[in-house]
């Protein structure tokens, strides 16, 4: 009696990031895809086990380096330094995304929100460097329970569903890093507190008492600083509130982007494009250099009536950053949660059981009365 063939490789799973119709990683073994896994460091086949390092790439200094802003504001890029791709918006969260091309419905991985792939070709600059994901499926998983199961009065219910529902998606989120030299001059006021002492009348008899005043004196000065990698999200899709609060991240771990990272993971493509990215670093930067100015004047007290900044050597990077995500419906309502890819840091919507609430406002009136009752008696 002659063996059964072995079984046939699993179909090749949807790949993401740069030309998804053409980068495929395919097992030596069995031939079904591989994936990246962030436990291991390497590409590995989910079908067979195999595993297969990733080959060296690009020197790191090479890749990692900074891109003039004004020439890729003037479109003087070089041609490979942008790309075209597929990608998929999603009419509810305004997430856009790369899909697979023979994925032709899917949910959003952002809102669980049910999209066609009404795909559409668009031309941007390419990543320059990728946070390969460090934190497991599992490990986000057990996190995001975990941070759940933290929450005072939070539904049972989304804690279990989140723990045996669907696997979450690992995102690479588009950001935008930025460095720039600024040289500030300023104007103001340097104001120094002193006390005096006056006689007033309160209640009919005169008291004396001390009286805060503060002394002005006009000031002038500069201030320098660079800016390293001032981080900028480039994505609309979800709350920033939840994204910042995903900080910090070790930028120092960056790898030179290569396609295998992306093995088995979703990229989103950026929708804050390049100028409005600097308008946001610039926001930052104008934060900075008046907190620097204040500390500048000295004093007691600071007056800033003028700042005049010059901003040169502006450069940027588009990064990669990963996420896990999770996105459900709970009787009748979406929650989002997302866990840092790289140190696990949860953050998400802070969901609520009003079943909960009620109870502990009926124990919290009871105890009140009882207290009462036995205050009374006693």
């Amino acid at each position: 009696m002659s063996a059964s063939p072995p079984p046939s490789p699993p179909p090749p799973p949807p790949a993401a990031g740069e030309g998804s119709a053409t980068h495929r990683f395919p097992c030596l073994r069995c031939g079904a895809d591989l994936r990246f896994d962030p436990e291991q460091g390497q590409l590995v086949c989910g079908f067979c086990g195999d595993a297969q390092p990733l080959d060296g790439g690009a020197p790191r200094e090479e890749a990692l380096r900074e891109t003039d802003y004004r020439s890729a504001l003037s479109a003087q890029l070089p041609a490979a330094e942008s790309e075209e791709i597929r990608t998929a918006r999603c009419a509810s969260c305004g997430a856009s995304f790369e899909f697979d091309p023979n994925t032709h419905a899917a949910e959003c991985p952002f809102c669980s929100t049910p999209i066609v792939t009404d795909t559409g070709l668009r031309r941007q600059i390419k990543p320059q460097a990728v946070l390969p994901f460090a934190v497991s499926e599992r490990a986000a998983r057990k996190a995001m329970t975990d941070w759940l199961g933290g929450l005072w009065f939070a539904p049972s219910g989304l804690r279990e569903y989140a723990r045996k529902g669907r696997k979450m998606q690992g995102i690479y989120v588009p950001y935008w890093t930025f460095d720039a030299d600024t040289r500030s001059t300023y104007r103001g006021a340097r104001g120094t507190v002193y006390y005096v002492t006056r006689t007033v009348t309160r209640n009919g008899q005169k008291v004396r008492q001390r009286v805060q005043k503060v002394r002005w004196r006009p000031v002038s000065g500069r201030v320098a600083r660079f800016f390293d990698d001032i981080l900028v999200l480039a994505s609309r899709s979800l709350p920033r509130r939840y994204t910042d609060a995903l900080e910090p991240w070790d930028l120092s771990a960056l790898e030179p982007y290569r396609p295998e990272y992306l093995a088995g993971f979703r990229a989103e493509g950026y929708t804050v494009d390049l100028e409005e990215g600097y308008a946001l670093a610039r926001e930052h930067m104008d934060r900075v250099i008046r907190r620097d100015v204040r500390f500048d004047i000295g004093g007691d007290r600071q007056r800033i009536h003028q700042i005049r900044t010059t901003v040169s050597d502006v450069t940027f990077k588009h990064i990669l950053l990963p996420v896990w995500l999770a996105a459900y419906r709970y009787r009748g309502k979406s929650y989002r949660f997302v866990v840092n890819g790289q140190s696990g840091r949860v953050r998400g919507e802070r969901p609520w059981s009003v079943w909960k609430i009620a109870l502990a406002v009926i124990a919290g009136a009871a105890l009140a009365g009882a207290i009462g009752y036995l205050a009374a008696r006693s």
